[in-house]
């Protein structure tokens, strides 16, 4: 049946899937194929192995796991583009090469990136496998997305979910593939979001979270109010998003944090750290002599409440500061009284730093719970806040841009000028492409000297102010004109500079560059919240304040400059791939596309070039000894090693596999393949080389497996008679069946089960009545209970005088009170209940007993009880006035091994010959008379007439059937063949009930034949031609056997045939009718 996927709905092409094959490389054509798709509801695209997504604005049907499923393990080719597709091939590079992989996403402000990145993650969390700590891992990193969203996003003029933090997330594997740890770094939160936002904007998600979705109780207890009572949240009059519910997310925001594992106490105080922002903002301050003082004394209260600290103190701090003084080689502190400006602005660095601080914390908490002492293999995604023009653009824009530039360098160096200079350091033909490197921007930005970059400016200016330092900004602009005014890419203007970015020029104010970009956290603010009463405010403010700092502190440019740095060289050590983002529109509305601001995101990614060098180039290259390593296994010659020059080895694995010459090219030392398809079909023919192998070891673990637990079977209901009871010589090694009445063919029986009662045990036996005359029963053992089914004609209506099935006796566990049985080798039994007892007779009464000893013992807690004695007494079911009482069987020794019967009044005798010891006990097969140090393999085959194991749990799909014909006592169709691997031809199976046991198959062509006679030496090979011997032993057929393979011969039960040879094994060689082949030996009496 063909696999249903989301495109087979609709058999409309959209453009192309893959950009290579375009026409026409043109930027207009690039955003033509786009459109077409995005208007067809197809948001990916690909340029070879990068993604092109376009943010659809809506939730689209194809996320499901179903696609999950269909991605999983798949070629790219296969299936349409998909985010899973990217994945998926990350993944399964990891494990293939050993190397860690990235992810990075890249785009401009609400293209997409942050729910491209959430899609990675959950689809890993689907693939990878893993038990309860693994579980606990996946947990953590899913939970950790809407916890730092709420903390860490915020509603902009461009995006409802905008990252106001950059976010690079490891997930950390195991060398099998599970996620067993995971680490997050976090770059520059944007704090000045906490005190003001622009038109149209919003503070981080969790402040409305928290008014809308806390408790009334916790509403009282932080004094929440309506938002526009707050400063911090009243300044652009926007409080509500569009499809997003903040009481909803609140709880899941409180959820995560459960899961990640913050205490409950925690959880408490970091709400009470972000009602106490809101309500610090809202502390005023009048201008009074030059000096601010607070507006209303009862504003301190309850921030101070909330922060554990005094509420004086909390006024002092805010409206005054400690300088150190320094006169004539003394140093004294003095207090100065700040003014209104200088008040307002220390309190919002306290309401920035206690935010920023907290954010940290929480990183850090998810850290904690995932983090592994050492690493493996990671995989790491990087959701980065993309590239971004506002009406005003300041000291947060631009370093936010600055990073997006590195990452665009990142991709340049990777996919243009990496790979055209390695066809040319490789020897391979080809024509250079023209590309922007924007490494001139990146260094214009970060450069130390010569010239020195903006950032190295800008740090030299914060080195030189004072207090707040209100013509630094100035200063700055000066400075920059001096330094980099002549650079092509740098502009200025009355109130900034502008800089012409990869993604297009952006104009920045310089008002307040230099104070954010000093970042610096005055003593007295830390002092203050080191004297909170709450542990945990405290650990957030763990400085030395009595250390005497000399050093220049750190700016928040020189910091972020270190971190993309740093993040650059974490990516490079990758094997990376891409993702890149489209915002269609500026209305956040599904199914507009504004085709100028489309083209413009096209030109700057650079897709035409990416196109270009991707046509022209190679889609996969390897080293020659990685690529031998590989696929190696593919040729005899070249596995398990190639004898010879490497190149050599590489060019017979691609004639091996009859690859087109035109297809790769060998460089001096590497191979370059052109297409993925060629490199799929290599992959392709190593998966079933390694199919083929898995196979082989799993039938082999299999067939080892079934043969112990059958051993296992055998001599546990062995281990009931031993030393008790003589054994049959037929029946001590026989494998058991369980139901010998094929019941799945018998609805007339099953009619008295539940519809899903699984069945132990069914056998047609011999009951005997007060008088000893023996009437057929159907015997069923299920979990619960016994079943006694009998037939009777019916005296009317309908059917009058048909025979129909009757429940004749139904016994529960509890009931029963014991087992009655004689010392000979008889198949009586006594079936003790509270009522009355029952006296059956049936060949496989040691797998009844077996199997009743086990339910018994899993439900009532106790053993079976047993017993063994040559005079048993039963107890008869009373009838009308008389009857009842009680009736004697008498065991003595006899001839033969048949028993003979003679009632006389209430006493039944019964005489029989001796069999087997009592102590006599199942042979183990493999043992020691296999040839050649072997195991026994033939033994171990697996069972016909659908043998099952004995299972505590129940479960209807574990019911094996066979067939219904009985003839005599032993089944017609033939027992279980001693440890054959298929089930029988003549029996009828449920094929739903087939899924348990998988392990019985072999591939069909007589291979089981075939690997038999390779990998076992005992069992003897049979003769290649019949030919004509003197008359020796013959043997006669005890039950009948049907030959699984061409060199085994079938008989049916009473045939007589000619005995070749004997062998220790049990498979024995015998001819029938001119045909020489093997059979069980324990299917035979020799005569």
């Amino acid at each position: 049946m063909a696999k249903y996927h989301w495109q087979s709905q609709n058999v409309k092409q959209s453009g192309v899937d893959d950009m290579v094959l375009l026409s026409k490389i043109t930027e207009d054509a690039i955003v033509e194929n786009l459109k077409k798709r995005y208007m067809d509801d197809y948001i990916f695209t690909y340029i070879g192995p990068v993604l092109i997504s376009v943010n659809p604005f809506k939730q689209m049907p194809y996320f499901t796991d179903r696609e999950v499923e269909l991605y999983q393990g798949a070629a790219q080719y296969e299936n349409p583009p998909h985010i899973y597709a990217l994945t998926d091939n990350t993944y399964r590079n990891m494990l293939i090469d050993g190397e860690n992989q990235c992810v990075i996403i890249s785009g401009e402000s609400g293209a997409g990136k942050t729910v491209a990145a959430k899609y990675i993650m959950g689809y890993i969390s689907k693939v990878s496998g893993g038990g309860a700590k693994v579980q606990h891992v996946k947990d953590i990193i899913l939970q950790s997305n809407p916890l730092l969203e709420a903390f860490g996003n915020a509603k902009t003029v461009r995006n409802n979910n905008s990252s106001r933090f950059g976010k690079y997330f490891e997930i950390q594997f195991s060398r099998g593939g599970e996620p067993d740890g995971g680490k997050i770094s976090n770059f520059l939160l944007e704090k000045s979001r906490v005190v003001s936002q622009n038109d149209s904007e919003r503070n981080f998600h969790i402040y409305y979270q928290l008014i809308e979705g806390a408790s009334a109780q916790q509403k009282e207890g932080l004094g929440i109010m309506t938002p526009d009572y707050y400063l911090y949240l009243n300044q652009s009059g926007t409080y509500k998003v569009d499809g997003t519910n903040d009481s909803k997310d609140f709880h899941q925001t409180m959820e995560a944090m459960q899961v990640i594992g913050i205490p409950g106490d925690i959880q408490a105080q970091v709400l009470q750290i972000v009602a106490g922002i809101l309500h610090l903002g809202n502390i005023s301050f009048v201008e009074a002599g030059n000096y601010g003082r607070v507006e209303s004394m009862d504003l301190l209260a309850f921030p101070a409440y909330l922060l554990a600290i005094d509420p004086n103190r909390l006024q002092e701090k805010l409206t005054s500061r400690k300088m150190d003084s320094k006169w004539g080689g003394k140093s004294e502190s003095i207090n100065v009284t700040l003014n209104q400006e200088q008040a307002t602005y220390t309190r919002d660095a306290l309401a920035k730093a206690l935010y920023a601080r907290l954010f940290d914390y929480l990183v850090e908490a998810i850290n904690k719970a995932i983090q592994k002492p050492h690493e493996e293999f990671s995989i790491g995604v990087l959701d980065i806040y993309g590239f971004e023009i506002f009406q005003r653009n300041g000291f947060e824009q631009f370093c936010i841009n600055f990073v997006n530039e590195k990452l665009q360098q990142i991709f340049i160096e990777l996919t243009l000028k990496a790979e055209q200079e390695e066809y040319v350091q490789e020897g391979i033909k080809w024509t250079p492409i023209q590309y922007f490197n924007n490494k001139i921007v990146c260094d214009l930005i970060e450069n130390k000297l010569n010239p020195p970059g903006v950032m190295s400016v800008l740090d030299d200016v914060c080195a030189t102010m004072h207090a707040k330092g209100e013509g630094a900004d100035g200063t700055l602009l000066q400075k920059l004109q001096a330094a980099v005014g002549t650079h092509e890419h740098f502009n200025s203007w009355n109130s900034g500079f502008v800089i012409h970015h990869y993604a297009g020029k952006v104009s920045y104010d310089i008002n307040g560059f230099c104070e954010r970009n000093r970042d610096v956290l005055f003593p007295d603010l830390i002092e203050l919240m080191q004297s909170s009463e709450h542990d945990f405010i405290r650990s957030l403010f763990p400085e030395n304040l009595n250390t005497d700092k000399k050093s220049r502190p750190t700016t928040a440019g020189s910091k972020i400059k270190r971190q993309a740095n740093d993040l650059v060289n974490t990516l490079m050590r990758c094997t990376p791939h891409y993702i890149r983002c489209i915002k269609p529109n500026e209305t956040k509305r599904p199914k507009d596309w504004e085709e100028s601001r489309v083209k413009h995101q096209v030109e700057y990614l650079g897709l035409r070039e990416n196109i270009r060098v991707r046509r022209a180039g190679f889609a996969y290259r390897r080293v020659f000894t990685k690529f031998l390593q590989r696929y190696a296994i593919l040729t005899d010659q070249t596995w398990p090693h190639w004898r010879g020059p490497e190149q050599q080895g590489v060019l017979h694995l691609l004639r091996s596999v009859n690859m087109d010459i035109d297809q790769y090219q060998m460089g001096r030392t590497k191979i370059f393949v052109k297409n993925p398809e060629s490199l799929f079909l290599l992959e392709e023919m190593r998966e079933r080389k390694f199919d083929t192998f898995a196979r082989t070891i799993q039938k082999a673990w299999r067939r080892y497996s079934a043969r112990k637990k059958y051993e296992q079977m055998r001599e546990e209901a062995s281990d009931i008679l031993y030393n008790s009871k003589q054994r049959r010589k037929n029946s001590i090694n026989r494998n058991f069946v369980g139901d010998y009445l094929g019941l799945e063919q018998r609805p007339e029986l099953r009619q008295f089960l539940a519809k899903r009662e699984r069945v132990d045990f069914a056998d047609s036996v011999n009951k005997f009545d007060r008088r000893f005359k023996s009437i057929k029963r159907d015997l069923i053992l299920t979990p619960k209970g016994i079943y006694l089914i009998g037939r009777e004609k019916v005296k009317k209506g309908p059917e009058k005088g048909q025979i129909k099935e009757v429940l004749k006796r139904k016994l529960e566990f509890g009931s029963i009170s014991g087992i009655s049985l004689s010392t000979r080798q008889d198949d009586f039994f006594i079936l003790h209940e509270t009522q009355y007892d029952s006296l059956l007779e049936s060949n496989f009464k040691t797998e009844f007993l077996s199997l009743l000893s086990k339910r018994y013992e899993d439900l009532i807690r106790r053993k079976l009880p047993i017993s063994f004695t040559d005079r048993l007494e039963f107890r008869v079911k009373k009838e009308g006035w008389g009857g009842g009482g009680s009736r004697v069987v008498v065991f003595q020794n006899g001839m033969g091994d048949q028993a003979q019967l003679k009632p006389a009044g209430k006493t039944l005798t019964i005489t029989i010959g001796n069999g087997l010891p009592m102590s006599s006990k199942p042979t183990r097969k493999g043992g020691p008379q296999s040839r050649g140090g072997g195991q026994n393999h033939k033994a171990s085959r697996a069972y016909q007439n659908g043998a099952k194991q004995f299972s505590r749990g129940p479960k209807q799909s574990d019911i094996t059937y066979s067939s219904p014909h009985k003839q005599s006592r032993p089944p017609q169709t033939a027992l279980p063949k001693l440890g054959f691997q298929r089930t029988a031809r003549a029996s009828t199976h449920n094929h739903n009930n087939q899924g348990n046991m998988d392990f019985l198959n072999v591939p069909d062509e007589g291979m089981s034949g075939k690997q038999r006679k390779q990998s076992i030496g005992q069992r003897p090979p049979p003769a290649p031609k019949p030919q004509p011997r003197p008359q020796g032993p013959r043997c006669r057929a005890l039950y009948q056997y049907i030959g699984q393979d061409t060199d085994e011969i079938s008989f049916e039960f009473n045939d007589v045939f000619d005995l070749v040879k004997e062998d220790p094994s049990g498979w024995w060689t015998g001819r029938m009718g001119g045909k020489e082949g093997l059979f069980p030996g324990n299917y035979v009496e020799k005569i």
